[in-house]
């Protein structure tokens, strides 16, 4: 794979060889970047030999000097509204390149996962919900559903799964409760384990049910 796209970030090719019949992108949290969910790839190559795992960095760097990771959009706020407007402002840079990426590898969505840890995860909500081929799955952890009163139009084909720790200080898990409701009542197959003792990580716990997601929803795909 090239590395020429609008956002660059580490890659693991297919752990079987080429071809590449899957894509699973990952998305970073706010003040990280893509070599903090890449990891994630080796995990689940065993499960999903014939994927390659991309892990872009977001297009822009903290308004911060000192800390050097990066942000989809800025956060000041932290309010709905601010989650809302900024998710919309940086998804069209997202979709540029899921566009340019899929057709690089000669893929459509239907090849596709978006897994998303916080930040990432209201990217991977507001990106995936609203592509024009529906993705074949959306992996939401420690994150929220931006625009949760927005839904109209949305794509419902997608399979959801939601993760957050019960113990989450940063983004409590009452929003993955939220977005649970709003998702079920849009009509979307959605899954939601809210896992006891977590804090605003990813546990053994959390990459287990993600990779077994995974494997289900790509396998699935002609």
């Amino acid at each position: 794979m090239t590395t020429n796209r609008i956002l660059n970030g580490p890659e693991l090719l297919p752990a079987a060889g080429a071809p590449v019949r899957q894509l699973v992108v990952l998305l970073h949290g706010y003040g990280a970047d893509g070599t903090d969910l890449i990891d994630l790839g080796r995990f689940w190559q065993a499960l999903l030999p014939d994927a390659a795992f991309i892990a872009p960095h977001a297009p822009e760097p903290l308004p911060f000097q000192g800390f050097g990771g990066r942000q989809w959009f800025a956060l000041t706020e932290r309010t709905p509204d601010e989650y809302r407007i900024g998710a919309e402002a940086a998804q069209p840079v997202l979709d540029t390149f899921l566009d340019e990426t899929l057709a690089e590898l000669g893929l459509d969505d239907r090849a596709l996962a978006l897994f998303g840890f916080s930040q990432g995860a209201m990217m991977a909500l507001q990106c995936g919900l609203r592509r024009k081929v529906p993705p074949a799955a959306i992996l939401a952890y420690s994150g929220l559903l931006p625009g949760a009163d927005r839904l109209q139009g949305i794509q419902k084909q997608s399979p959801v799964l939601l993760v957050h720790g019960a113990e989450d200080d940063v983004v409590p898990s009452y929003h993955a409760s939220a977005a649970y409701h709003a998702l079920s009542q849009t009509g979307i197959d959605v899954t939601l384990h809210e896992l006891p003792g977590l804090a605003h990580s990813i546990d053994d716990r959390g990459v287990s049910l993600g990779g077994r997601f995974l494997q289900n929803a790509l396998t699935d795909q002609p």
